[in-house]
């Protein structure tokens, strides 16, 4: 325990991955029970998923508190479960992990307890809306501690941590390091659990859904890369090269801040096939996607689109083939018997983009499938990876 507190303290951001049961909140209670008390005019954010589970970790540093001899304690101001001020001007406040959590507000410490349980797209804007108050200042400290959930944004900060990518100093504590975790305990635990459950909660894999359409094993094995350029939305991890032939597979959404907006870009040169660039926005409006897919799509030698025609998509197929007057758009022949297939487009029962049915699903994905598991098909974006193992 007094290795992880020294670990912690010592930096300015630091990510700490336990097993179950294994004193991650409680150690960070100790971090901030020893930042306040012995560091004049600080300020503390203690967050979590829910606002019960952050007064959770208060309670811990009110009990540490308390029991802590006279000649150490400082004088108390505030004392409730959500706050505490003490008499040296230091403050801790808990809130819940969402984009409106703590901003306007100036923190010296940010503690996000469980950060793997939080939503990916809560997560996406509460980092974007908090990290800037806490990068801002020279002393400023962020911890994340948790047990690993899937393939998230936990995962992408632990990985990145690894690879000395952004900053964070990774920490690890293996369950045998606990007393009375043996070989007999981890049989007994599986026995009355199942071995994938003991190998997310106490031996801390990153193990993605149950029964995911790729295989557990290649879903570990793939790496994310950091895009060489980010604009908008826009991912470039691969700028375009002169007599390359270039595919844009485009997903419409409404851009009211639920399902996301997308446009992968692949590279099918030659194989493997590789993603060169990703979009992924779920605010931007309708209207305004086809413009988006245009200037996508001519950037990378005008590649041909395939766009989803479900709901929406026939609207942004419309606008970009009538209005844009954007040729490259594979249009699709409907047969009662087989269905749709690609067309050159001289028949009459041909219509731009593609209608998702379970039969085209089922093909779709059964592809998808062979091309990852058969390294014939890289994925770069984090985001890609992260949809594959949910």
């Amino acid at each position: 325990q007094k290795e992880k507190v020294r670990h912690i303290l010592d930096n300015r951001k630091a990510i700490l991955m336990e097993g179950r049961q294994q004193g991650k909140t409680i150690t960070s209670a100790a971090c901030i029970l020893w930042y306040t008390l012995f560091q004049e005019s600080k300020t503390v954010a203690i967050m979590a998923n829910k606002t019960a589970a952050a007064r959770e970790v208060m309670s811990r540093y009110q009990g540490m508190y308390e029991n802590l001899p006279l000649w150490m304690q400082q004088g108390v101001k505030t004392w409730n479960k959500g706050d505490v001020e003490l008499e040296n001007g230091s403050k801790i406040f808990t809130a819940a992990t969402t984009a409106s959590g703590i901003r306007g507000k100036s923190v010296n410490l940010l503690y996000v307890d469980e950060a793997a349980i939080i939503p990916n797209n809560v997560a996406e804007e509460f980092f974007t809306s908090v990290y800037p108050t806490i990068s801002a200042g020279q002393t400023t400290k962020i911890l994340l501690s948790s047990t690993p959930l899937g393939y998230n944004h936990f995962w992408k900060f632990w990985n990145e941590a690894e690879q000395n990518k952004n900053g964070f100093i990774h920490h690890f504590i293996p369950y045998w390091e606990i007393p009375g975790r043996d070989e007999k305990w981890k049989e007994e635990t599986i026995r009355n659990t199942s071995e994938e459950q003991f190998r997310v909660e106490f031996e801390t894999e990153f193990v993605g859904s149950s029964a995911t359409l790729i295989s557990g094993a290649k879903l570990r094995s793939l790496a994310f890369h950091n895009p060489i350029s980010s604009v908008e939305g826009l991912d470039i991890y691969e700028e375009p090269i002169p007599g390359h032939m270039y595919i844009a597979t485009v997903d419409c959404a409404e851009g009211v801040n639920l399902d996301y907006s997308a446009i992968n870009v692949i590279d099918v040169t030659e194989t493997p096939y590789r993603q060169v660039a990703k979009y992924r926005n779920n605010k931007l409006p309708l209207l305004f996607f086809p413009t988006t897919i245009y200037a996508v799509a001519k950037k990378y030698n005008e590649a041909f689109a395939l766009i989803e025609t479900n709901n929406i998509g026939q609207q942004v197929v419309d606008i970009l083939h009538y209005d844009l007057e954007y040729e490259n758009i594979y249009k699709l022949e409907h047969h009662h018997i087989k269905g749709q297939s690609i067309s050159a487009g001289f028949r009459r029962s041909t219509s731009f983009g593609i209608k998702t049915t379970k039969s085209v699903k089922k093909i779709g994905c059964a592809n998808l499938k062979t091309l990852v598991e058969n390294d014939k098909l890289i994925i770069n974006a984090f985001d890609t990876i992260a949809e594959m193992n949910t």
